[in-house]
């Protein structure tokens, strides 16, 4: 199957390239291989994005979603196994079909970082969790912990304060990187304990977590929880890229003001590129550039 333009990934920087390559009329074609939105329709409240004081991140990318399709854009829920430039154009094989694209873009975000604990696999959906807006519901009145010092993690903790009965905020540092007013309300909340200078060791539990060990400043602190979130970041998967291209030191895309990557033809945006900023607005320009680059030459 040919196609003018192939997306891969379906959050807020592929479905803004989609809103821009559809208006310029390009025949666009978007993969996501879990649902519209990635990572960002998780997302319980955004406060941060123009024109909206207030949004979910599923009614903010339903939105931008309902734009594309209005705009032509194609979705498929497929997974891309591979990726591979040709002498014309790229070759891109999902689980069901191999596809002919004149150009790529690759907004496929990145996958959950974990910390590799013994028993975090094992108990992974059994009280381990890395989405506290998808898993939050099954904690009613419980005891939790949240693991991390960023926005996600913050924001977790909200959430969860509307369920749990009590919460446990682990940073491993003694500065959050998340914003210092939203710290500041997060140290308010009854409900939490904040840890600093603390790392979980270790899980505990057979069928189902049971408590942690947390080293805090080299005195292990042992706490019963019923479930834990891990919000510790993320890195990047390009393991299906067949074809090299130019990344940084962490395994981050290397764009440059077009979005364009060192392979003629293919583009990058969103959390998958190098860049030190991370938001959903960037991701949304960033797509937007990208898209508008595919239309050179048409």
């Amino acid at each position: 199957m040919k196609v003018g333009v192939v997306i891969i990934g379906g959050g807020p920087a592929g479905l803004s390239a989609g809103i821009f390559a559809g208006r310029a009329g390009l025949d666009v074609l978007c993969f996501e291989k879990l649902g519209i939105g990635g990572q960002a329709a998780l997302s319980f409240e955004i406060a941060n994005y123009p024109g909206f004081e207030n949004i979910s991140g599923f009614d903010l990318t339903a939105k931008m979603h309902k734009q594309a399709e209005k705009l032509g854009v194609k979705f498929k829920f497929e997974t891309v196994l591979a990726l591979k430039k040709l002498k014309t154009g790229f070759s891109v094989r999902t689980n069901v079909a191999t596809y002919h694209a004149e150009k790529v873009i690759i907004a496929c975000g990145c996958k959950t970082r974990k910390l590799n604990l013994p028993n975090e696999q094992k108990l992974t959906g059994k009280g381990v969790s890395y989405c506290a807006s998808c898993d939050g519901g099954f904690f009613k009145n419980k005891i939790v912990a949240v693991v991390g010092g960023g926005n996600t993690a913050i924001e977790d903790v909200r959430y969860l304060n509307k369920l749990a009965s009590k919460i446990y905020l682990i940073n491993r540092s003694g500065k959050f990187k998340a914003g210092e007013f939203e710290v500041a309300k997060v140290r308010k909340l009854k409900k939490v304990s904040v840890l600093t200078d603390a790392n979980v060791v270790k899980l505990y539990g057979d069928e189902k977590l049971s408590a942690i060990d947390v080293d805090v400043l080299g005195k292990i602190k042992h706490i019963k929880v019923d479930g834990i979130f891990f919000a510790i970041g993320s890195v990047p998967d390009l393991s299906f890229v067949k074809t090299k291209i130019e990344t940084d030191d962490y395994g981050y895309i290397v764009v440059d003001e077009n979005m364009k990557t060192s392979v003629d033809g293919l583009y990058a945006c969103g959390d998958i590129i190098s860049k030190n900023f991370r938001q959903i607005i960037s991701a949304c320009s960033e797509g937007a550039i990208a898209g508008n680059s595919c239309i050179e030459g048409k």
